[in-house]
């Protein structure tokens, strides 16, 4: 693809920085589901660009992205109840297919004259699903299939001019559609593992329905953003705040592969990282990718700008801001640096409240800590991407392994880990030592690259143990480790125990200050990866 076509491109819109330019897209919108980022992750897998709107966007935002198909997503309301979310008829009116998705599909029969109401008994978890009426979009698959429910509100009668597919236990009309005017609806989740077939009915709906050529993948995000990177920087000088971590190592080997000697990458060690962390970021970028790189030891100036602050949002604004600071100093230095690249991801920006409307999870320092007055223009060639396409893009540069595969780091550091209370050096090094302890451990059971994250957690509190014939009053140590693809879902791991006896042996003979180590088995939902 030249970078004519690229810049011309009309399905995104000019100006929303770090969204791929992409010749395809399906339009997603959130009706408030549980599952809708992970709608968007699933037509990205696909091999189509997706995008995640907010319901009540507005039709002219939909309709200037050119979108192949639109996806209305499930959603908690009742399509009865007072201010549940409503459908905009002109999104009906755009000449693309839609495809309703639970509360999408009973939205689309409600609309259009047919029938749904609140079932005696609802319909949540698996479920069997049976085929009467395949049509194109259930074509080729099992009559008799599972498949993943979870609604109340049950669809009794579809449209007129409107086909019934399947039905299961608790749905009389569990899928419809009418091809002539390119609607359809699934009462049922294909986005999640539950559904066997659920990806299947969603590659048929993208190529037999929308006509999409699935292009999207790692090398095309590397040749789109290298462009979109060229034309906003153009020969200006950049500026990279590089924490080693994949996402801030991709942004920045994306940058470098644009604009070469352009940007100068600034490691600021603040002394909140893992052990060893900040050398090994320093020879992986200076010498073996030969990337100009300024490393700044700041961690007494992070360390005053955190005393006496406990709360977690603080913390990471705190963080943020002194992040910027830093890095307009350093381009002081380097000749008017005008642009600050950033390793922002979609979930970063989703968590952080970044959509209209969106509940803000927790501020991301690089999205909600920015200081109104920044200096820079932002660069984030990865804002619209999630982590396993991130770390694609890496492998597709050449990032090496051990990076591309590098559990997330949270960018505020291990001063968030520190729950409840101040991050003083004190305890930012007890931390870092039993973090050490759990990796080394982790990667000598084979298990680093089976789970998405595994860290130590260091609550404000102390508990009395009994070492040595002594009583003690130390620190509590919690191990938290998860699976998930996208981090936008969660379940905990199941470490054995017999390494989990090690790591616990370890931390507390190892480390004085400790007496005791627990096991998070919390899963996202309800809680979040991180504890703050």
């Amino acid at each position: 693809m030249s970078e004519a076509v690229i810049a011309d491109s009309a399905p995104v819109a000019a100006g929303r920085e770090g969204t791929p330019v992409a010749t395809e897209e399906i339009v997603v919108l959130d009706y408030g589901g549980q599952y809708s980022q992970l709608i968007a992750r699933r037509v990205r897998d696909c091999g189509v660009f997706s995008e995640l709107l907010p319901h009540h966007v507005g039709l002219e935002e939909v309709a200037k992205r050119k979108p192949r198909g639109v996806i209305l997503s499930g959603g908690p309301a009742s399509v009865y109840a007072p201010g549940a979310p409503k459908l905009e008829q002109g999104l009906l009116e755009l000449g693309v297919p839609v495809l309703g998705i639970c509360y999408g599909m009973q939205l689309l029969v409600h609309d259009l004259g047919g029938r749904v109401e609140q079932a005696e008994v609802g319909e949540f978890g698996r479920s069997d699903l049976t085929v009467s009426e395949p049509g194109v979009l259930l074509a080729g698959m099992p009559r008799e299939q599972t498949c993943w429910m979870s609604h109340r509100d049950t669809v009794f009668e579809p449209p007129p001019g409107f086909t019934a597919l399947a039905s299961s236990s608790a749905s009389p009309v569990a899928a419809v559609e009418n091809v002539e005017r390119g609607i359809y609806g699934i009462q049922f989740h294909p986005e999640v593992v539950h559904t066997p077939y659920g990806q299947e009915i969603l590659t048929r709906f993208l190529t037999e329905v929308c006509g999409c050529e699935r292009t999207w993948s790692a090398a095309s995000i590397v040749e789109e953003q290298i462009a979109r990177i060229r034309k906003q920087v153009g020969d200006g000088r950049v500026i990279c705040g590089l924490s080693g971590g994949v996402d801030s190592s991709v942004a920045a080997l994306l940058v470098h592969r644009a604009v070469g000697d352009q940007l100068t990458c600034v490691f600021v060690d603040h002394g909140l990282m893992r052990k060893e962390e900040g050398e090994q970021v320093i020879s992986a970028f200076r010498d073996t990718f030969k990337v100009p790189l300024v490393a700044v030891d700041a961690e007494q100036r992070f360390l005053e700008r955190l005393n006496g602050v406990t709360e977690p949002e603080a913390k990471r604004k705190a963080i943020g801001a002194e992040f910027i600071r830093v890095f307009e100093e350093e381009a002081t230095k380097l000749d008017g640096a005008d642009y600050l690249v950033q390793g922002t991801l979609y979930s970063d920006v989703i968590e952080s409240g970044g959509g209209t409307g969106a509940a803000t999870i927790k501020s991301h320092h690089n999205v909600g800590g920015l200081p109104d007055d920044l200096q820079f223009e932002l660069v984030e060639p990865l804002r619209a991407l999630f982590k396993d396409e991130v770390r694609a893009v890496g492998a597709e540069l050449g990032l090496p392994e051990r990076l591309v595969w590098r559990q997330p780091f949270p960018g505020p550091g291990l001063a968030i880990r520190v729950v409840g209370g101040e991050a003083t050096k004190e305890r930012l090094d007890v931390l870092r030592e039993a973090d050490h302890i759990l990796q080394e451990e982790i990667r000598k059971a084979g298990l680093y690259r089976e789970l998405w994250q595994s860290f130590c957690v260091l609550p404000d509190i102390r508990t009395v143990g009994v070492q040595g014939d002594e009583r003690t009053y130390g620190y509590v140590v919690v191990v938290r480790a998860v699976t998930s693809d996208d981090a936008m879902t969660a379940d905990w791991a199941r470490l054995p125990y017999d390494l989990l006896e090690t790591i616990a042996s370890r931390m507390i003979n190892e480390l004085r200050e400790v007496n005791r180590v627990v096991l998070d088995i919390t899963s996202k939902p309800p809680g979040t990866i991180e504890w703050e």
